[in-house]
């Protein structure tokens, strides 16, 4: 009988897996040791182990490249010709969270469509959607319609006013022009922005199939309608027929906000625009089709020399980037630390003059070299011998005094961070730490890193005094109860033996769970750490 394979859970934290690689295609023979694939985890990529009967791939659950939940499918292994059917309709009833890929892309055909796939658009007609007049606005609110359905509108109407979170503003529409067939919402009424606002298109067009599917339609427009805020409203449809400028009757010139911006920004006057809009008003268009002429390049020399040109800007564009699941395991679990756990922070400068010269002694030994970060490690694991509440974890009922001192370093990597794990740190030399840290370090960045090599440790240390940073906090790595940041050895005037001298110093900074550690407890700590990281030998003690 065939075997189910499922999306394994390869760390303590994931939720979901992404298969980076396919080691074996469809009907490839598998038997058991055999690498099915890489999967990227929140942490790491590992390789998956198959650890089954001798068979054959008759399944790829996940695409290549794709990601799927825990205990959904991801392959199917069993003899050739077995019929799999049942086994493939079973998991994807219960999983939505993939597609499934087999070695035969013709019989792969059936797709479940969405509203917005099944509403067909007629021909030009637009969909308007409630615009993001607002950088922190999730809905707007229709206070005024200035048009009514069966009106003609065109580029440049303003078709309502939208109340945002911060502001009421005029609603400029930017289209082909048409008919207004339908309002999504009424007079004031509120609809979360990309929610259909309103349909424009010929006369007499059949909308109901896209007013059925709603904002769900609206996404399947080949032209979705832009739109511009503007202060000044005309509800007046009738085009103008006058070719000049038109104002007002103490001289001021109708324009909309972004004609004018985009005029100010090239350094045109808007005196010299014919506008297009309603009773002459200026829109955007007009502006960015205006051409100066030398009678308009002498007539505005005047204002031009009275008010500088403003340099063009060419706008910026917004790109999206995929959060990947070690970015969402990190906003989940420190989000968690942050609001779950009391913070407290306790600073301390530390003279480093002693460590320095400490760390010099021991690099001059052949093949040898360690970092601050390794003496800053050896002091904190020793440390943690004579202050045990500090190696603890909390948990609703009790408090979990670990037996074990397991070191976590923080590592950036490409997608965020990891914190590999030096297990029994308090053993070890600090040339052993030296190497295990480089080692994990760099498979860290390489995504090599094994599941168990990152979990079980009691206490975090995050260091970015490589960058410069002197002074930092940091979010304690739950179930840990502290975390310490590292700053940069700086060198700064300090009094010693009476005298200003220049001295090497570095702060750090111990955040700790109020829950488990009090503040005498941790300041009781760094009294201890400061003591090994100033006088280096007495770790050997």
């Amino acid at each position: 009988m065939a075997e189910v394979i499922k999306m394994p859970r390869l760390s303590d934290t994931m939720t979901e897996g992404k298969v980076s690689k396919w080691n074996l295609k469809v009907g490839d023979p598998v038997k058991e040791g055999d690498i099915l694939a890489e999967i990227e985890t929140d942490k790491a990529v590992q390789d998956f182990d198959y650890d089954g009967d001798d068979g054959i791939l008759l399944y790829q659950g996940v695409k290549e490249g794709d990601a799927a939940p825990v205990d959904s499918l991801l392959a199917i292994i069993g003899k050739a010709g077995e019929d799999i059917s049942a086994l493939i309709g079973g998991a994807n009833s219960n999983s939505s969270s993939s597609e499934p890929t087999t070695n035969n892309d013709s019989s792969n055909t059936n797709t479940t469509s969405t509203p917005s796939a099944s509403v067909e658009i007629p021909k030009d007609v637009e969909i308007i959607k409630v615009p993001r007049l607002s950088d922190t606005m999730t809905e707007g609110k229709v206070s005024k319609w200035n048009v009514k359905v069966g009106d003609t509108i065109k580029e440049g109407d303003v078709i309502a006013e939208i109340e945002t979170d911060k502001a009421v503003q005029d609603f400029e529409y930017d289209g082909n022009g048409g008919v207004l067939l339908y309002q999504g919402v009424k007079e004031g009424d509120s609809a979360p922005i990309e929610s259909l606002l309103a349909i424009v298109g010929p006369a007499g067009t059949d909308v109901s199939g896209i007013i059925a599917g709603g904002t769900a339609a609206s996404t399947a427009t080949s032209k979705p309608a832009a739109s511009e805020p503007t202060a000044v409203a005309s509800n007046d449809s009738k085009p103008s027929s006058e070719a000049n400028t038109v104002s007002s009757g103490n001289g001021k010139i109708f324009a909309s906000p972004l004609a004018k911006k985009i005029a100010k920004e090239k350094g045109i006057s808007l005196d010299q625009i014919k506008g297009s809009g309603d009773n002459g008003r200026i829109i955007r268009k007009d502006v960015e089709n205006f051409v100066p002429t030398a009678s308009t390049t002498s007539a505005s020399s005047s204002s031009a020399k009275s008010a500088p040109v403003a340099p063009q800007i060419t706008p910026g564009v917004d790109t999206e980037t995929p959060n990947s699941s070690m970015r969402n395991a990190i906003a989940k679990s420190l989000s968690h630390s942050l609001f779950t756990a009391p913070h407290y922070n306790l600073v301390f400068e530390i003279n480093m003059d002693n460590a320095m010269e400490a760390r010099k002694a021991i690099n001059s030994l052949p093949d040898t070299k360690v970092s601050f970060n390794d003496i800053v490690i050896k002091a904190v694991a020793i440390a943690l011998r004579k202050h045990p509440q500090i190696n603890s974890t909390w948990s609703d009922t009790k408090i979990i005094h670990r037996g074990n001192i397991n070191v976590g370093v923080a590592v950036a990597v490409e997608d965020g961070l990891v914190v590999p794990v030096i297990k029994n740190t308090d053993y070890l030399s600090l040339t052993q730490i030296s190497s295990a840290v480089k080692d994990l370090a760099g498979r860290a960045r390489d995504k090599k890193l094994k599941a168990n090599e990152m979990d079980g440790s009691t206490f975090t240390i995050s260091n970015l005094g490589m960058f410069g940073v002197e002074s930092f906090n940091s979010i304690i790595n739950q179930p840990n109860s502290c975390i310490l940041s590292v700053g940069a050895i700086i060198q700064k005037p300090v009094v010693k033996n009476g005298q200003i001298v220049v001295g090497n110093t570095m702060q750090i900074s111990l955040a700790c769970d109020h829950r488990v550690v009090d503040g005498a407890t941790g300041a009781q700590f760094l009294q201890t750490l400061k003591m090994y990281l100033e006088n280096p030998v007495s770790l050997l003690a």
